[in-house]
């Protein structure tokens, strides 16, 4: 087991967002966070890697407590990859550098530029090395995000909506090299997302979350069109093509009047 997380809450200022949550994610696993806007899930990625502060609960690293963890030793084993990647006037290649700050001392070594260029090659970006990331297109800052992510050699990815307004082939390209970094590399990956399709897919297990906690944890064989309905308030059919479930929104019928 990588994380473990026990009886979480979490307070923008006196309102609860999150209440007790507790889940624990394995070596191999993506797991997908999922539930309608406002539920919190941005903010329990948030809590998984200390940018937001839980206001109870703990969560275990590999057996050590977050709160007993220095920030950069934190930066070690956990990798985030924002909704919204600020970019600048640096090229790809510095961009993904900055991934190996956790690790250099007092200065790059080969084997940080080593790590560096094999990320180049596994993302398919040698092309961009040179590019600087505030003239790239969605796709490409994305890679570049997860590619400087990965070069932290961290046990666990953290993805908040990593496929948001990409198109569907930078969409299928993105979640497939994190399925295939997840099973090489036996480390896990947690995503927040708002496509059910798409993250039955490519997840493993998946966290329903509503009214401020965890309404279902499981596999895909939890997932059904009652959970669905309950969650997000829309009755659906599930069906399925090429083995994987497909989830289709019955028809709703239009307000008198409109």
């Amino acid at each position: 087991m990588i994380l473990s997380v026990d009886e979480l809450r979490f307070f923008y200022r006196n309102r609860e967002i999150l209440a007790r949550i507790g889940f624990s994610i394995n070596e191999g696993e993506v797991v997908a966070i999922l539930g309608p806007n406002g539920v919190g899930k941005t903010t329990l990625l948030k809590c998984l890697n200390r940018i937001l502060q839980p206001k109870s609960g703990v969560i275990s690293l590999n057996g050590d407590s977050l709160s007993s963890l220095e920030l950069i030793e934190i930066a070690r084993r956990i990798g985030y990859v924002p909704q919204r990647v600020e970019t600048g006037r640096l090229t790809a290649f510095d961009a993904v550098l900055l991934g190996r700050r956790p690790h250099i001392g007092w200065d790059i070594t080969e084997k940080d530029l080593r790590i560096v260029d094999a990320a180049f090659r596994r993302f398919g970006m040698e092309h961009l090395r040179l590019s600087y990331i505030d003239e790239m297109s969605g796709g490409e800052l994305q890679k570049v995000a997860i590619a400087r992510a990965f070069v932290q050699e961290p046990k666990i990815l953290l993805f908040d909506e990593p496929t948001s307004n990409l198109d569907l082939k930078n969409q299928v390209e993105i979640l497939s090299t994190i399925r295939e970094i997840v099973t090489q590399h036996q480390i896990a990956a947690v995503m927040t997302m708002h496509d059910l399709n798409l993250a039955l897919r490519y997840a493993d297990r998946f966290i329903l979350l509503k009214d401020r906690s965890i309404h279902l944890c499981g596999g895909r064989d939890a997932i059904t069109s009652k959970e669905i309905e309950e969650v997000y308030g829309v009755e659906v059919v599930i069906g399925e093509l090429e083995g994987v479930p497909c989830v289709i929104p019955k028809c709703l019928t239009p307000a008198a009047g409109g």
